[in-house]
């Protein structure tokens, strides 16, 4: 497959409420869009990294840089998606930079030939369960306010935002609230230290699915450590970056649950790989998410719908975050949203929403 340019496409999405964690409060998203052109068809994909290095070390406008100052210029004239990670592999990290360029080759090839992104990696299911994300709230009953509403709508497992100071408090209350047979977990952004441990222990009482990255990314030996001193099954997020690395944790005893995120891997072929490899060792796995819009949201629910997901992820429905997607809304569904099953991802972008909220455009010809 030969490429006649790049698009790299900025918009700016307002979300429906602040959301905030441990490290950022986000109220609204600087996208960055790749569109692949080819003589055949275009592929489209998200770049899902924040304005500012706190997730990660990766930020948008340093993607931006690195892509067209690097990476495009190291693809091969006749490429695949399996071209563009030999061709990229030689750059260090730049994981998300390396994944919204893979996955938009990915899907031009895909609709090239007309194959859905959810039967390439092979999924087994057309429809997955969703949970959702609830951020750290002003108090215990905004919060207990926004679960409730989340479990109007349908979803079938909350996880909510933990940082020191607001943990066993609101976990208890939600629990008490709620009741034990809502799936429930927390996520801590690697927010606190071996030190917590006690704290953390507490929340042993609250039969939780899971508590997310609670330690530090860079720590797979006091990730193994904590897990001998709690009940609750670790899962590693930020900690993930490739299949070496899951296998390594799994190896040290730091997770039991891997949670992930194929922009933070290096795109969705590496994140098969993760899943392969979890499924292989009894590891459960998920989908997480990072406040995708539609184009983001729909190669997520290919990746969840693959035989080894069996927790429900973050793949939530559009209106969680956005008033107005770029795309056709994902519309929750009994607690389940559809796996797009058209060519490569399945959507496009709506055009006249995506020129409203378009900010800047640049033309990359190769």
């Amino acid at each position: 497959m030969r490429i006649t340019g790049i698009e790299l496409r900025r918009i700016a999405m307002p979300l429906v409420a602040p959301f905030r964690t441990s490290f950022a409060v986000e109220t609204a998203r600087d996208v960055l869009l790749l569109r692949v052109v080819t003589p055949d068809a275009e592929g489209w994909a998200e770049c899902a990294s924040m304005d500012e290095p706190r997730y990660n070390a990766e930020y948008t406008d340093g993607v931006a840089d690195v892509l067209r100052r690097f990476l495009i210029p190291a693809l091969p004239e006749d490429v695949d998606a399996y071209a563009v990670g030999r061709a990229l592999a030689p750059f260090t990290g730049h994981h998300m930079a390396k994944a919204v360029l893979e996955t938009a080759v990915l899907d031009a090839e895909l609709r090239a030939r007309g194959e859905p992104l959810a039967r390439f990696l092979g999924a087994d299911r057309d429809r997955v369960p969703c949970g959702v994300s609830v951020g750290i709230m002003d108090s215990v009953p905004a919060l207990l306010d926004a679960v409730a509403g989340y479990l109007a709508e349908g979803y079938v497992r909350i996880k909510l935002k933990i940082e020191p100071g607001w943990d066993v408090a609101p976990v208890r209350a939600v629990r008490e609230r709620f009741g034990d047979d809502v799936l429930l977990q927390v996520d801590a952004n690697a927010a606190y230290t071996l030190v917590d441990a006690r704290q953390l222990a507490k929340l042993d009482d609250f039969d939780l699915l899971l508590i997310e990255q609670p330690l530090a990314n860079d720590d797979l030996v006091q990730h193994a450590r904590l897990a001998r001193m709690l009940r609750t099954p670790i899962c590693l997020d930020e900690s993930i970056e490739s299949a070496a690395g899951a296998a390594a944790a799994i190896e040290l005893g730091a997770c039991s649950v891997v949670n992930v995120k194929p922009a933070r891997v290096g795109g969705y072929l590496e994140a098969r790989r993760i899943h392969d490899l979890c499924r292989a060792h009894g590891v459960p796995v998920w989908c997480g998410g990072m406040l995708e819009t539609g184009i983001g949201r729909a190669a997520n629910l290919a990746l969840a719908a693959l035989p080894g997901f069996t927790l429900p992820g973050d793949t939530s429905a559009s209106r969680r975050y956005f008033a107005t997607d770029i795309t056709e809304p994902f519309v929750l569904d009994d607690g389940h949203l559809d796996v797009p099953a058209g060519p490569g991802i399945g959507v496009d972008p709506l055009p006249d929403v995506l020129d409203e909220v378009t900010t800047a455009t640049e033309w990359i010809a190769l």
